[in-house]
Order: structure tokens, then C-alpha cells, then sequence
């Protein structure tokens, strides 16, 4: 009986030490501190120029780019008397594409934002080679952080063809947090198969999750890796008019890392 009475002890003890575990720790996988002359050209590029509204200024010309103080600085400018452009303005971005895709993990970006009227600086993910959906939106993007002029919040969204096609609200795909707006902010995002979290300064603001639907492409983000994108960006349907007076304006890098969980 004693000895029936103690393997009912022991066997409680590891149950309950199975169900009140410590959650697993996040373990730093990869980080980039900025704090070399150049940014890491086997996983940065400078942006290609495109039509976008995001991408229709950029250029790879160093004036929009500078390492200083451990930063990555990235600039919004006017375009200038000898840049040989055809643009108004000119704007620098990087990204990680056909170099390093991430999955599964937490990434973390510390950037200080300056304001600007029509600045739209931006980190954000887009589905890398191995994904198995096709081309936008159906891939699905991941907006870290968008902020509009010298607003005191960031938007933190997804987007999918559930969302953008199918305009379909639910679950919520976005949110917005507080940020200090004269200092350093953390914004990050947990990429998990079945959800995807959102944080400001370690504040969660949303989780997006997969759902049961039977409707088409409501969470593609289990399909593979994304590609890291942070740029800033000048005027757009969205964030409106640029005021030249503001420029130039920069977003500081500070740092970016990425987490695996703890096995």
C-alpha cells in the first residue's frame, strides 16, 4: 500500500511539472548589429526602384544610405541639382531577398524614427523563393511597422487574398501600438504554423490566427519563408503630400535580430 501510495506521488509531481513547465526561451539565432562600414552584402541589398508607391522613389545611390554610430541610416530626400534623376525624390531601402528568408521565429527590429509630412517608413516580410503560393497577395504580407508623418502610433498588419481580395474582416488583421516617437522602439513579430503575433516594446498588440474556413488562402503564412524589407519611403495614396521643407528625414537601424525557440 505504501508503495502504491508513493508512485501515486511521484507520478502526480511529474504531471503537474509537465503542465506548469516554464515556457520555451527564445534563443538568438542571427543578428546584424550595423556596426561595420557597409551593411552584410551576403544578406542586404539596396531596393530595386519600382511603381509601387513604396518603391517609386527608391534609389541605390549612397546619398540615401549611411553607416553611423552602429546604424543603418536610411534616408528620404529631395531630389537635388546633378542626381541625374527624373524623380521628385529620392529614398533608400534594404532588404534580405534571395538571400535570407526566416520562419518560425521571433525577429526583432530596433529603429528611431524621424518624422516628416509624407514620410512612410516601413519594416516589413514578403514571402522568400521557398514559398508555395503565388505572387502577391496570395503569399501573404507582414507589416512590422508602418508609420505616417509624425504620427505618435505604428501600424502592424497582414496581408493575404483572404484579406485584400476577398476583403474579408475576420479575424482582425491589424492593429496599431504607442511608440516613443524621440527614441529607439523594438518592434517585432512571432511567425508561428498556425499564427502570427505582433509586439511594440515588448507590448503584444494582436495576434492574427489560422482559422477553420473552407475559403481560399486565409493563412498563407505557414507556406514557407519571408524575406526582410526596411525602407523609407516619401508620399503615396496613403500617407498623402510631401512637404520638401520636412527633408531630408532618416530612419535609424539599430538592430535586427532573430529568435529560434529553445528546443
Amino acid at each position: 500500500m505504501k508503495s502504491i501510495l508513493i508512485t501515486l506521488i511521484v507520478t502526480s509531481l511529474s504531471l503537474f511539472s509537465t503542465l506548469h513547465a516554464a515556457p520555451p526561451k527564445w534563443v538568438l539565432e542571427w543578428e546584424d548589429n550595423f556596426d561595420g562600414s557597409e551593411p552584410d552584402s551576403t544578406i542586404w541589398s539596396r531596393i530595386d526602384r519600382g511603381r509601387a508607391d513604396w518603391n517609386n522613389y527608391m534609389t541605390k545611390a549612397d546619398t540615401c544610405y549611411d553607416m553611423r554610430n552602429g546604424n543603418m541610416v536610411l534616408k528620404g530626400i529631395a531630389a537635388y541639382e546633378g542626381c541625374n534623376d527624373s524623380v521628385p525624390y529620392l529614398t533608400g531601402g534594404i532588404y534580405t531577398k534571395d538571400k535570407k528568408g526566416f520562419s518560425n521565429g521571433r525577429i526583432e527590429v530596433c529603429a528611431k524614427l524621424q518624422g516628416a509630412t509624407g514620410a512612410w517608413p516601413a519594416i516589413w516580410m514578403l514571402p522568400y523563393k521557398d514559398h508555395k503560393d503565388g505572387q502577391w497577395p496570395r503569399g501573404g504580407e507582414i507589416d512590422i511597422m508602418e508609420r505616417l508623418n509624425y504620427d505618435s502610433i505604428a501600424y502592424q498588419t497582414i496581408h493575404s487574398h483572404y484579406t485584400y481580395d476577398l476583403n474579408i474582416k475576420d479575424p482582425k488583421s491589424g492593429s496599431v501600438g504607442s511608440i516613443n516617437t524621440e527614441e529607439y522602439n523594438v518592434y517585432a513579430v512571432e511567425l508561428y504554423p498556425d499564427s502570427i503575433s505582433f509586439y511594440i516594446n515588448n507590448s503584444h498588440t494582436f495576434t492574427y490566427p489560422r482559422i477553420d474556413t473552407d475559403t481560399e488562402g486565409q493563412f498563407p503564412f505557414g507556406n514557407g519563408s519571408y524575406y526582410l524589407l526596411i525602407d523609407m519611403q516619401l508620399g503615396g495614396k496613403w500617407v498623402g503630400e510631401v512637404d520638401p521643407a520636412d527633408l531630408p528625414v532618416e530612419m535609424l537601424i539599430d538592430y535586427v535580430r532573430f529568435y529560434k525557440k529553445e528546443e
